[in-house]
């Protein structure tokens, strides 16, 4: 779709304006031409924030997914499976959520009703002497309402997250992880420079993913980069890829930018709405990463975040994005040119990796973990079932 911004004019602006107006963000305006004014400019940044997108006041095939999502409340519509054409929604995530409060694995609340939404969803209406068709009509929406919660003490989801990082084992060997270099092909992401001497957001972060491969083929870990050079799938593809993959996490791998060159820094997301539904086992993996790099490498806290960003949503893995200094700030861009600096992010990283599994038996202090260290743990350990 195209990018609609202020100074737009046509219905793809009026159906935006319509789904803020009914959302209460936007207040009502009178019959005339649809224009992407500042009103309109402030309530897409409003909603954007609501939702964990980035907050640019443009819309984007993320906002406008958002927007369409955010239309649909529990009830509106009949929910089933579509193998074509997923259906996707606020009601969604409202029945994954319920589900899972009743015990029923759905797998992550992601507002996709997949295959495994419709398996849980299957189990109930048999619990509960319904015809167990997988569709959530007025009737099974009727007893989900009837019912309390079966588990407490917790979000199950979660749990389950949990329990299959301890049954993992502390061992890196066999362990299957997908490296997601930002961007590629066509769509070069940040770019400083011009022609020959253009440093890219994708050639960077490119470098740093084949940098982590090789380390981790070497700790005997399957690596598998998501993408070619040549590619760019969208975050969906990617998300797909490691689903396929049977990935036990996802690292993607990016630089950021700013209108300001005094902005700077190292920030880390994971699966979060900010409502509640996260994912522990990528906050740890963030908050892991996170640390190490700030502890190798001095540069400036710009902390951990909660996101519902595609590639953390639909992964059924643990996920996390790093954003590795600002291109456009003179002192990180220095240090992301200099190939010893790429190493020493490309070892943090699998430190905090071989940190998360390891759940704080026989650790060393943030930052003091060397990659020899590592190899000499991986060989002196027996492999751990998987």
């Amino acid at each position: 779709m195209q990018l609609l911004s202020r100074g737009d004019a046509g219905p793809p602006v009026a159906e935006v304006r319509a789904a803020l107006e009914e959302m209460g963000i936007l207040e009502p305006t009178g019959p005339g031409p649809a224009l992407f004014d500042e009103q309109l400019e402030q309530a897409v940044r409003i909603f954007q924030q609501h939702r964990g997108l980035i907050t640019d006041g443009i819309v984007g095939p993320a906002t406008y997914r958002a927007l369409r999502d955010a239309r649909w409340s529990l009830g509106d519509r009949m929910l089933l499976l579509n193998t074509q054409a997923p259906l996707t929604g606020d009601d969604v995530f409202a029945l994954q959520e319920r589900l899972l409060e009743l015990g029923y694995d759905s797998g992550r609340a992601d507002g996709v009703f997949g295959r495994q939404t419709e398996q849980a969803l299957r189990s109930f209406q048999r619990d509960y002497g319904m015809s167990p068709d997988g569709m959530c009509g007025p009737r099974t929406l009727r007893h989900l309402g009837y019912l309390g919660r079966k588990v407490t003490g917790g979000r199950p989801g979660l749990l389950r997250e949990q329990e299959r990082l301890h049954r993992a084992g502390p061992r890196l060997s066999g362990k299957r992880i997908v490296i997601d270099p930002g961007h590629g092909g066509a769509d070069q992401g940040v770019s400083v420079g011009s022609g020959a001497d253009a440093v890219t957001e994708a050639g960077l972060v490119g470098d740093i993913a084949r940098r982590l491969e090789g380390r981790m083929a070497a700790a005997g870990m399957e690596a598998l980069l998501s993408h070619g050079p040549q590619d760019c799938p969208t975050d969906a593809e990617r998300a797909g890829f490691a689903n396929s993959a049977g990935a036990d996490v996802v690292l993607s791998l990016h630089v950021d930018a700013n209108a300001s060159p005094a902005a700077n820094g190292l920030a880390a997301f994971h699966f979060g709405t900010g409502s509640g539904a996260t994912s522990t086992v990528g906050e740890a993996l963030a908050g892991f990463i996170h640390r190490e790099l700030l502890a190798r490498t001095r540069m400036l806290d710009c902390g951990v975040h909660g996101r519902p960003w595609e590639l953390l949503r639909l992964t059924r893995m643990p996920a996390v994005r790093v954003e590795i200094g600002y291109l456009t700030n003179d002192r990180d861009r220095a240090a992301l040119l200099d190939p010893g600096f790429r190493d020493v992010v490309a070892e943090g990283i699998l430190v905090a990796v071989k940190r998360l599994y390891l759940l704080g038996q026989d650790d060393k202090p943030t930052g003091t973990f060397t990659w020899a260290e590592v190899l000499q743990r991986e060989a002196n350990r027996p492999a751990a079932a998987r």
